[in-house]
């Protein structure tokens, strides 16, 4: 194991901070860290890909830390919040598509979304399976309460263009089932960085679950994407359920097993915050049970939502936050969405993700309810 260290002893911020190496994660599972209910343990997908499972009393994330640092997987309370997908195991590749089914995918950062025919970037970018130099596990307490986390530094550099250091963070609470998730994105050069970002949060859709989130519902502020993506191949009648959704979009509100979801549909959402500058949405499912997702729209201004519901692949991504649209880097910089970082400066956002209880949905329903209705 590698040796831990303190951070700021006798301070109320003390943590402690476990470098992660390559040569750690074999065949065989093993212990990296406990503390109590938390403990973090590494190991190798048949693949060859490093995984490290973060375990508390009430469920497991497992997470990439040295591919793109993705959580892999997410289960609490004995249920798989993980999309199905055709991957049983991640790949080791950068491509995108050769090794998608991840629960969270970080996007971007010089691009991101679906190339369009003036792009040459990768479908999402070069941050979802990103190679991680450094990795490290961070045992500390926060406003949430005591957690165990992960972090890691990717620098990504190209002459005369760019040269950048992401670094994320997840964090799984002692007897908590929503993550803490953020991520800080900072220029490293002298000049000026354009950036795109997108959290790509694939839950999985349960039958006859409702959605519920913070936005008017209208045609106007719930706008469903009418261009095909390249990657797509619709069949008959997709192309008038879109038009159906663009009329009533509150008819995805329902997740009935007959909407043609196949193979995906995608809209882009005005999300409304609290006073706290939190936007809420929930996947509510038949036994009151939910997914949950937060983020703050002065960090992430665009809310976008992905359905993909097909014999191969069931996804809900109940809300995608992200700093534009996903229509690829030309017609977002037409659009005017793309940020613009000074040199030197950093880039931050925050989300929790994760799943709750039936009493803790009707309390996130309620406040969902009060905010809509101000």
């Amino acid at each position: 194991m590698t040796e831990a260290r303190a951070v700021r002893e006798g301070d109320s911020s003390a943590q402690t901070v476990v470098p992660l190496l390559p040569e750690q994660f074999g065949e065989s599972e093993r212990t990296l860290l406990r503390a109590g209910e938390l403990s973090a343990s590494g190991f190798r997908f048949e693949s060859g890909v490093a995984g490290l499972r973060l375990r508390n009393e009430l469920g497991e994330v497992v997470m990439l830390p040295f591919q793109g640092q993705q959580i892999w997987s997410a289960s609490f309370h004995g249920r798989e919040l993980t999309m199905r997908s055709m991957f049983d195991q991640p790949r080791a590749t950068r491509a995108y598509l050769e090794t998608y089914g991840g629960f969270l995918l970080h996007c971007g950062a010089t691009a991101m979304g679906v190339p369009g025919p003036e792009d040459d970037h990768p479908l999402h970018g070069e941050l979802p399976n990103a190679p991680y130099a450094s990795a490290y596990l961070v045992l500390a307490e926060d406003e949430r309460g005591r957690y165990l986390g992960l972090g890691g530094r990717y620098r990504h550099t190209v002459a005369f263009a760019c040269d950048y250091l992401a670094k994320p963070m997840v964090r799984l609470y002692s007897g908590g089932t929503v993550l803490g998730v953020a991520i800080e994105i900072e220029n490293l050069k002298s000049s000026p960085m354009e950036l795109m970002y997108l959290a790509h949060i694939n839950f999985r859709p349960v039958d006859r679950g409702r959605l519920a989130y913070t936005a008017k519902v209208a045609p106007e502020s719930v706008r469903v994407r009418r261009t095909v993506p390249s990657h797509v191949r619709p069949g008959p009648g997709y192309r008038e359920f879109l038009e159906e959704l663009a009329r009533e979009p509150d008819r995805h509100h329902r997740l009935d097993p007959g909407l043609a979801f196949d193979p995906e549909v995608a809209f882009s959402i005005d999300y409304l915050a609290d006073k706290e500058g939190w936007a809420h949405s929930l996947q509510v499912h038949p036994d009151g049970a939910a997914d949950y997702v937060a983020h703050r729209p002065d960090e992430l201004e665009k809310g976008i939502r992905w359905i993909c519901r097909t014999p191969d692949q069931d996804a809900l991504g109940l809300v995608l936050p992200a700093t534009a649209e996903p229509e690829g880097y030309a017609a977002e910089r037409a659009k005017g969405n793309i940020k613009t970082l000074p040199g030197a400066a950093s880039f931050r956002c925050r989300m929790l993700l994760g799943a709750l209880t039936p009493d803790e949905a009707r309390s996130v329903e309620a406040r969902i309810e009060a905010i809509v209705a101000e």
